[in-house]
């Protein structure tokens, strides 16, 4: 059932709806709802983040075809930001505003607050909440979830059951309160802020990844009663110390040698910065440690300082 979150006026008799699709199984009543656990899927907080509508998408056509094993409430927003992602902008269009930086809003506030008090308070109270990312458009990551440590110790065993390569767990100095993941966990809605491909595309493996690793937490909330996949074990990262950043010591045009997700020695060639018009190697790229390659520069064009990659180093890449 497609519902209306909350709406403004906009000019020219226009209205901003944010909507969500609530499903819940057949002929349940309004005692089933109340009791009832409920996973929410969020995406189209950055309008140039499209990983997640996929996502949306295949969740909801395979529950379709198993509706009768549904046992909960799965409620699904598809576009938090349906002007960024009508206009493929990062923040809301005309206010020059991340609206990953406006919550927990405020009910009497401007637009966007507004906004963002309304979603709050839809979503507020679910036993679990995705918020599914894509990385910016420089940048391909392997599917992730990352977590701040003020929130380690609840999140870290929902984080296990989500079918991603990777738990990346932030130290508290590095959190961003204004965040929609840090106020809901701030009230005891867990969060689990999902990290994968790259803006502006789709990455249709890392989609059906995600989407096994959400039926996978159904199962273990009551929410699903059907079969699921087996979910990978992933690394984890408590320690800054544990990730490598590859930075460019000059600009231009980065010609990768290796693929993302590869596993590197120290010293491996990653890639070269060449200069196109003098045809020469300005740079080679390698890793200062052993490890995973699991971010990687996806646009070519780089300035110095521009971030190419990050590798976790090899001691972590071994299982649990």
């Amino acid at each position: 059932m497609v519902e209306t979150v909350t709406s403004v006026g906009l000019p020219i008799d226009e209205q901003l709806m944010i909507k969500k699709n609530r499903i819940i199984p057949e002929g349940w009543n309004e005692s089933n709802l109340s009791r009832a656990k409920r996973i929410s899927i969020v995406t189209g907080i950055h309008g140039d983040e499209l990983e997640g509508q996929y996502v949306c998408y295949e969740l909801q056509r395979r529950i379709a075809g198993e509706k009768e094993k549904l046992t909960g409430i799965v409620d699904i927003y598809p576009a938090m930001n349906p002007l960024g992602i009508d206009s493929i902008t990062r923040g809301i269009p005309a206010f020059d505003l991340d609206m990953n930086r406006l919550f927990p809003g405020n009910i009497d506030g401007n637009m966007t607050e507004y906004l963002a008090a309304g979603i709050m308070e839809d979503v507020a109270g679910s036993d679990c909440v995705l918020d599914i990312h894509a990385s910016n458009i420089y940048l391909t990551e392997i599917p992730q979830i990352r977590i701040n440590e003020l929130h380690a110790d609840t999140l870290v065993p929902l984080a296990k059951l989500a079918n991603v390569d990777f738990i990346w767990v932030h130290g508290a100095s590095t959190v961003l309160e204004a965040t929609f993941a840090h106020s809901l966990n701030s009230i005891n809605t867990p969060v689990l802020v999902v990290e994968m491909g790259v803006g502006m595309r789709l990455t249709k493996a890392y989609g059906n990844q995600m989407v096994e690793g959400i039926f996978n937490l159904m199962k273990e909330l009551g929410i699903w009663s059907g079969e699921v996949a087996q979910v990978r074990t992933p690394m984890i990262s408590q320690n800054p110390e544990d990730v490598s950043y590859l930075n460019a010591s000059a600009s231009g045009l980065f010609v990768p040698e290796v693929s993302h997700g590869v596993y590197l020695k120290k010293g491996d060639l990653i890639g070269k910065i060449v200069d196109p018009l003098c045809g020469k190697v300005l740079d080679e790229v390698r890793a200062p440690q052993g490890g995973m390659l699991f971010t990687i520069r996806d646009y070519p064009i780089v300035d110095e300082g521009s971030l190419m990659g990050r590798i976790l180093k090899e001691e972590v890449c071994i299982h649990e």
